[in-house]
Parts: C-alpha cells; structure tokens; sequence
C-alpha cells in the first residue's frame, strides 16, 4: 500500500514546535549545569537540536530491485464484474540524505496532487509503477514525472526550513544569554538579602570593570562550597578591557619591531618589564598603584585574591615545544571560567611566516585546544582552551607573534648562557 506524502503535518507548525522545544529546554535546565557549561558549546548544541534538515534525493544513486509479479483487481465495467490479473511490478529505489519526518510536512505552498512512495525508510524512498510497458522510455517518464513533483515539494520545504535554520543562532544566543543573566541576577539579589547560602558551586563569572588608570574591581557574589560558607566573589575581566590590555601589548610589539637596534640586546625578561610599564601607564588599580604584575622572569598578570584573570606569558621561540611548554605553564595556573590569558611569542628566526605557522600548528594539536577565536590574522591569532581536567572552563586565549632582529639571535644565546 502506498505512502501519501508532504500531508500529515503542517511544516510551520512543525518547526515553530521545534523552536518551542529549545526555548522549553533552556528554561528547564538545570541551573548550575546550564551556568556551569561552555555557552558557546551550549548555544551549539541548541542549535543543533532545533535545527531541521531537509532531506537531497540521491537521484544519481538510485537503483531498481528485479521486476515482480502483483496481484491487482479489475473492474470490468460492461459486464460489472471485478476479475484478478497478475502484472508487472517496478519498483525504483532512491537514497536521500536528511529527515525522514519531512517527507510527511506539508509545505506553505502546495499543490491538489501529492506525490506518493511505496515505503519509505530513513536513508531511502521507494517509488512503484505496476502495469505492462513496451515502451521502456514511457516507464522511465512515469518515475521521473514523481521525482520531479517530490523535489518541487522539497524545494518548497527547503525555503522554510532554510529560513528557520538561519534564525535559530540568534535565537537560541538571546534565549541563552536571557536565561544566563537572570540567573545571575537572582543569584545576585539573593546574596544582598544578608543571610548565608548554602549550595554547591556554580559557573558563576563577574567582570571587574576596567577604566582607564582607574580599576575599581567590583565583584557580585557566587555560591559558597556547598559546605556553609558564605558567598565569595569570582572576578574576571572584562571583553572590553581585555581588548584594551591587547591593543596596548600590540602597539608596544609594533613600536618594539620599528627599533631593532633597541632591541637587539634584550633578553625576555627586559621585554616583559617593557611591557608591564605600557600596560601600567594605561590601567591603574585601587588597591595598589600597578594593576600588571610580573610573577617570576615571564608571567604579566592582573590577579584578584587568589585569581589570575589576566595571564600573560612570554617566550622566546625555541621550535615547536616552546609552545606547548608555554601552554602547560599557563594552563597550570589556578584559573576560573572566562580567564583571559596571552601568549607573546618573541621570534628572532628569518622566516616569521613560517614560524608563525608553525606555533599556531603547535597550538590547535595541544589537548585542550578547543577552536579558534574572532581575530586570525599574521599580528594576532585568537584561540580558545580549556581548563585542565573541564572542558567547560573556557580560556580566551590571543597568541601574539613578536618579529625581533635576527642579528641578536647569538647575543641572545650568550645571555641566556
């Protein structure tokens, strides 16, 4: 018996359905599962989730079984009687990608004359033309003529689908971010009421608001350690001044490649104390009069109590193994979700390009490499890791490649002598 096709369902329906499944699934959410995840890879998988994929009939895979032998009634119309005869059966077997659900929606445009299958499975359609031919061209028109009309059925779902799948990033971003905030919120106004809390604890971030020469952290407060404690504050910082620190450490990689005389002569650590008094002449914190702080011969830091949400590590290229060894040092440090981190690699080889290239390979084959970031150019390559032992503990990461005079390459391995 033969499958009616593109009927069942009204696809509008059907894919409004699936956004109000998503919105469902964020506001069900466990809370600290939902705050405690990567929201970049939560906004995927929402999205993944509702989105629909229309199915793309193989037509240039399609193959035919061996001809069989049916049963079928016919009425005889003059006498009135109803005889059996036994025919031909054809039968065209064609592969398709997508789902099979779409094949029962019907689209906002339509036609009276719906295309119809034998069967249909999850990876095949099967069309069946039963009768006698002589002509095999006239057989062939007969399944071609119900390709066509359920491609033109699928092109119209296609148009919907299409449409709803580009809407769905935004969508499940507002949705998250929504949902996000007013988590944050409540946790927030909870933690002003006075009394203790006490929970297990979450993915809570808050930003320090960075000014200019001015930084006034201001912390909202997280859950305690599910054992009675009170609520402690969790600082990061923020997009903004993050940008900033970096276009400062851009500007003084630049004006530091303009002066290869000067630099000549200096080794990683002078580099770095070079750095810190840009950074400083820009930030300024409250408590101290430096926000950046150097821990060590090559760390630039902002630390809040016992976190670094800014850490800055400084390298001389040494192959392919500085890199990971740098990554492991920074991923070593304690560090909390949204910690922003930079890798300054100091260059001294011929060709930059290459070496660029080269650490940028060392970086994406590191275990906690997660993917790449917004900036990818020669001046600046952003990525994203993850904490070690969590892969929801996000670290921004901006790798930023110094180009500095190939003739202190001998001075240099002098110094460090």
């Amino acid at each position: 018996m033969s499958e009616v096709l593109f009927r069942q369902y009204d696809l509008h329906q059907t894919l409004r359905a699936a956004s109000a499944k998503i919105e469902g699934l964020v506001a069900q959410w466990d809370a600290d599962a939902f705050l405690k995840a990567s929201e970049h890879d939560l906004i995927d998988k929402l999205v993944e989730e509702g989105s629909a994929h229309c199915p793309q009939l193989l037509r240039d895979q399609a193959w035919m079984p061996e001809m069989a032998e049916v049963d079928i009634e016919v009425h005889d119309r003059f006498f009135g009687e109803t005889a059996t005869r036994r025919v031909p059966q054809f039968i065209l077997v064609v592969p398709y990608t997508g789902e099979k659900d779409v094949f029962y929606c019907r689209p906002s445009t339509w036609t009276s004359v719906v295309p119809q299958a034998q069967s249909l499975t999850t990876s095949e359609l099967r069309l069946e033309v039963t009768g006698q031919f002589t002509d095999p061209a006239q057989l062939n028109n007969r399944f071609t003529e119900e390709l066509d009309r359920i491609d033109q059925y699928l092109a119209w779902c296609r148009e919907e689908i299409d449409r709803h799948n580009a809407a769905l990033p935004a969508f499940v971003t507002g949705l998250v971010s929504a949902r996000k905030q007013k988590l944050l919120d409540g946790r927030n106004l909870q933690s002003q009421i006075g009394f203790p809390i006490r929970r297990r604890p979450d993915a809570s971030t808050y930003s320090i608001p960075v000014t200019r020469k001015t930084v006034s952290p201001q912390r909202l407060p997280r859950p305690g350690l599910g054992n009675g404690e009170p609520f402690a504050p969790e600082p990061a910082l923020s997009d903004a001044d993050y940008e900033a620190a970096l276009h400062v450490l851009e500007a003084q990689r630049n004006a530091l490649e303009r002066t290869p005389s000067v630099v000549a002569s200096m080794d990683e650590e002078t580099i770095r104390n070079l750095l810190l008094v840009s950074l400083n002449a820009q930030f300024k914190g409250t408590a101290a009069g430096e926000l950046f702080n150097g821990d060590g011969k090559t760390d630039i830091l902002i630390r809040e109590r016992d976190r670094n949400v800014f850490i800055g590590e400084c390298k001389m290229w040494d192959g392919p193994q500085t890199v990971t060894d740098a990554l492991d040092q920074l991923l070593g440090y304690l560090v909390w979700r949204d910690t922003k981190a930079a890798l300054l690699m100091f260059i001294r080889t011929k060709d930059v390009t290459a070496t660029i290239q080269s650490a940028t390979a060392a970086i994406e084959a590191h275990p906690n490499y997660k993917r790449r970031g917004t900036h990818d150019t020669d001046g600046r390559i952003d990525v994203v890791m993850h904490a070690n032992g969590d892969p929801d503990r996000e670290i921004k990461l901006a790798f930023l490649p110094f180009s500095l005079p190939r003739d202190a390459t001998s001075r240099f391995a002098q110094a460090k002598r």
